[in-house]
């Protein structure tokens, strides 16, 4: 999945965008992401298996959203840093073609709207 034209605007999102396929090998990476993970390799980890980089746990995680309909969402704290964290399949064609890994810093507050 190298730049596709168009989408070139994923290079310099402020949030960590990795995209993998069904055998979780690592297909893209923007240049946040890379920056988060350059202690590991950056993008040079584009064509690795993405499993290896998580513990466990969170590999049994990723292979159930893989699995499944449902993303799987949370927030992490380390350091002074806050993370809103989104994992979910994407579809080609109307079937599962991998992962995408959605990476946000959060500030110490934020607000929330309750709409109706």
């Amino acid at each position: 999945m190298a730049h596709t034209s168009g989408l070139e605007w994923l290079e310099e999102l402020p949030c960590s965008v990795t995209v993998c396929d069904r055998k979780y090998k690592i297909l893209y990476m923007n240049g946040k992401a890379a920056e988060v993970s350059s202690e590991d390799g950056g993008k040079s980890l584009i064509g690795t298996n993405l499993l290896e980089c998580h513990p466990p746990k969170a590999r049994a995680k990723l292979r159930k959203v893989m699995a499944s309909d449902r993303p799987n969402v949370y927030t992490v704290e380390k350091g002074d840093k806050k993370k809103f964290v989104y994992q979910c399949h994407w579809k080609k064609g109307g079937k599962v073609a991998g992962l995408a890994e959605f990476t946000f810093e959060l500030p110490a507050e934020v607000p929330n709207f309750v709409r109706g």
